[in-house]
């Protein structure tokens, strides 16, 4: 059903006959750290994130894993290597 509170016209998962189903009542702004995120849409009423209801609880535990603005560093990590093997190697590849 169609949003008829907060982002009116916007086909929305929470709506029901009996309104809007989410918690509160209504989907809720969005906080700073969605800031320079592309899923921000702006209505009359504020700024809404279009993938989440309650962006808030999205950073509860770190990053949100929808954010776009947001560049998750990979980790690298070194090889061990066991120098008595790699001098082995070394030896019979000369």
């Amino acid at each position: 059903m169609n949003c008829q509170t907060v982002k009116e016209g916007i086909d929305c998962v929470f709506m029901s006959k009996r309104g809007c189903e989410f918690n509160g009542g209504m989907c809720h702004t969005v906080i700073e750290e969605c800031d320079g995120c592309n899923k921000i849409v702006e209505f009359p009423t504020g700024k809404y994130c279009s993938s989440a209801a309650d962006p808030a609880a999205k950073w509860v535990r770190g990053l949100c894993n929808l954010a776009t603005h947001i560049k998750k560093e990979e980790k690298v990590e070194a090889l061990k290597v066991n120098p008595l093997k790699a001098s082995k190697r070394a030896a019979g590849n000369i």
